[in-house]
């Protein structure tokens, strides 16, 4: 599983990158979806890489953010999305990874924590 996490907003974004970001449904700052590791879904990862925070994550980590973070739809079932909060301590948002926490993050389960 991938966690994809927007950090930066909507100012400054270019058209295709909005509109990947929109559908993947990464609409707000600090929303999360989860992916499957496709060739499509890498393709969606690399051209909006400068916007979001991605990587690999435990089954232990997502079953403790569907417990925390996750809500339910109207008709019961669980929303695609989860809404996080900014990460405790801070983060450098300008910076790609190891430096900053944008792009392929090795450390995604540690920012989830912060996240949660």
């Amino acid at each position: 599983m991938i966690a994809v996490i927007r950090i930066k907003g909507q100012v400054g974004v270019d058209r295709n990158a909005k509109e990947t970001l929109f559908r993947m449904r990464l609409r707000r700052k600090y929303s999360c979806i989860i992916l499957k590791p496709t060739k499509e879904n890498a393709g969606m990862l690399k051209k909006v890489k400068n916007f979001v925070s991605y990587g690999k994550i435990p089954k232990e980590i997502y079953e403790e953010m569907v417990k925390k973070r996750g809500k339910k739809g109207s008709e019961g079932k669980l929303k695609p999305f989860f809404r996080l909060h900014p990460p405790r301590g801070g983060a450098e948002t300008k910076l790609h990874y190891p430096k900053g926490i944008l792009g392929e993050n090795k450390e995604m389960d540690k920012l989830i924590g912060r996240m949660l």
